[in-house]
């Protein structure tokens, strides 16, 4: 169970300048007045992800105080589920645009991205997943991964698990990742390591899943310090649903190719092999995918080369089975079932 401690979890006052009415996150407020000191910006363009956009306003209140009345602020309702996932329309028509909630993916001089690292404690639930950890004895080492909330104490976790004996390996993926240690909804390459273990400290189970299911191989337990629950990730009821869409798909005749038009989340090649290989497939391009947008069209199944988490989050909710690109490939015979595997963004931009 977390410890008491003298600060409330997410403090922060040693954290740049903290805001009143949420003390988890550091907006960089300065920061960006800086930057629209130096640009002598007129607009600014404010992007937060789905579950931070209810502080947008108070950000934008505390924002226009320090910035004064000639400096116009908007805020973005485009939906936005990660650093690729920018309002391009409202970042061509600002002077600023500032992406709150992720680390870039790209390095741009058009996208002030604030990662909002948060001040929540790490050590009480990791001292809780050594239990569930294998012995350092026993093992040859372990990886350890985390979002872009918690990097801020990557070495602090670190210094943790070598203090009882662990040998920690860990390493930056492909550049899509900011950071040594860092894991994406769609992008595990930073557990690429020799380790037969992974320690995942953050919130939610998709990431550790999607690192258990392209990591097999692995031991992947997940210390969710906001939560304050450590589990180890199980794959089965998973595994069971994506059969299940897999193989009510196999006897669809006419498919819907989906291309996201984000900017980061399209893979036109691997959309056009599939239109080159099916004469009964569609292009779709959309910028959201979403079960109402697709309802009207008669298709007996549909394969999203787009964000891989569309089809693994809310494949159900579609009419008709939603696959991911390698699913697909099974589906209509071309790969055996015992291939399937988790669909991430490697290297995409």
């Amino acid at each position: 169970m977390s410890q008491e401690s003298e600060y409330s979890e997410g403090d922060l006052r040693n954290v740049g300048m903290s805001l009143k009415h949420d003390r988890e996150w550091d907006y960089e407020l300065e920061r960006i007045i800086e930057a629209i000191e130096e640009r002598d910006a007129e607009t600014v363009g404010l992007q937060f992800p789905e579950g931070l956009k209810r502080r947008g306003p108070k950000v934008a209140d505390d924002l226009r105080e320090l910035a004064g009345d000639d400096v116009t602020f908007m805020l973005s309702g485009q939906p936005c589920y990660g650093a690729c996932d920018l309002d391009t329309y409202l970042m061509k028509r600002t002077d600023v645009f500032v992406h709150f909630g992720h680390s870039p993916m790209k390095n741009t001089d058009k996208v002030i991205y604030v990662p909002l690292f948060s001040n929540v404690e790490v050590r009480p639930i990791m001292e809780e997943a050594l239990e569930t950890l294998e012995d350092p004895e026993e093992t040859e080492g372990v990886g350890l991964v985390t979002t872009a909330q918690h990097m801020n104490r990557y070495e602090e976790m670190t210094a943790f698990l070598e203090e009882r004996g662990y040998e920690v390996q860990s390493r930056r993926g492909d550049e899509r990742l900011t950071h040594e240690g860092q894991v994406l909804g769609c992008n595990y390459a930073s557990a690429d390591v020799p380790a037969d273990q992974v320690l995942y400290v953050g919130g939610g189970k998709f990431h550790p899943l999607g690192l258990a299911m392209e990591h097999p191989e692995k031991h992947v337990v997940i210390a969710d310090p906001v939560n304050n629950v450590v589990t180890a990730a199980d794959t089965e009821k998973f595994l069971k649903q994506r059969y299940a869409s897999v193989h009510k798909a196999m006897d669809a005749q006419k498919w819907g190719v989906i291309f996201c038009t984000k900017i980061g989340q399209g893979r036109w090649d691997q959309a056009q092999e599939i239109l080159a290989d099916n004469d009964d497939a569609y292009l779709i391009t959309m910028d959201e995918v979403t079960p109402d947008r697709l309802r009207n069209f008669d298709m007996d199944a549909f394969v999203n080369t787009g964000c891989p988490r569309i089809t693994t989050d809310d494949g159900p909710q579609f009419h008709k089975p939603m696959l991911t690109p390698g699913e697909y490939e099974i589906a209509v015979g071309n790969k055996p079932l015992e291939d399937l595997s988790f669909d991430t963004f490697h290297g995409t931009w």
